[in-house]
């Protein structure tokens, strides 16, 4: 069995060989050095698992290449920015307006009766024809037209709307429409 200063010993004698494997690999020399180095932490860190007489060259030589493969895979991922151009490019737009008037609408609609909720969710919301609508509700087409046409205009009302496109003034909802619900 090798002694601790031994073993280290037999590593430092092999990075020579593990900088050219590695500069053979990248074809940089500081990405070799740094390839280098994440083997030999690797290494020191997993000594107890290199059985003594066997190949240590072979094993740290494994370990440069598998790191080498898995850093490969991981920048194939990456975006090289270093100018932070593509960052300033991914924006998305606020969703907090949109929860609110969201949030209004769920509220407008707990008020409608039950009958006019259901009718402004499956032709409005499901998208369903008002002949879908009314077979589903087992009533008659102008009774689920007269239902939907009922329903807009009192969540318009509800949620202080003049028309839909009220709803989201400058991306948020009417001025009261949270608050009067």
């Amino acid at each position: 069995m090798t002694t601790r200063s031994e073993w280290r010993d037999d590593v430092v004698a092999m990075i020579p060989a593990l900088r050219a494997f590695a500069w053979s690999l990248c074809h940089n020399g500081s990405d070799a050095d740094d390839l280098v180095q994440d083997t030999l932490i690797k290494a020191w860190s997993n000594k107890d698992k290199f059985e003594p007489g066997s190949n240590l060259r072979a094993w740290l030589f494994t370990i440069l290449r598998n790191t080498y493969y898995t850093n490969v895979v991981r920048r194939r991922r990456e975006v090289r920015d270093e100018d932070g151009d593509y960052a300033r490019m991914l924006k998305s737009p606020p969703t907090q307006d949109w929860s609110v008037a969201l949030h209004a609408l769920q509220i407008g609609l707990a008020q409608l009766p039950d009958e006019h909720r259901e009718a402004l969710i499956l032709v409005g919301a499901a998208g369903l024809s008002y002949e879908e609508a009314a077979e589903i509700c087992g009533c008659a087409l102008g009774t689920i037209k007269s239902r939907v046409n009922r329903a807009r205009a009192r969540l318009l009302k509800i949620m202080d709307a003049g028309d839909a496109t009220d709803v989201m003034a400058d991306g948020a909802p009417a001025s009261d429409a949270v608050n009067s619900a």
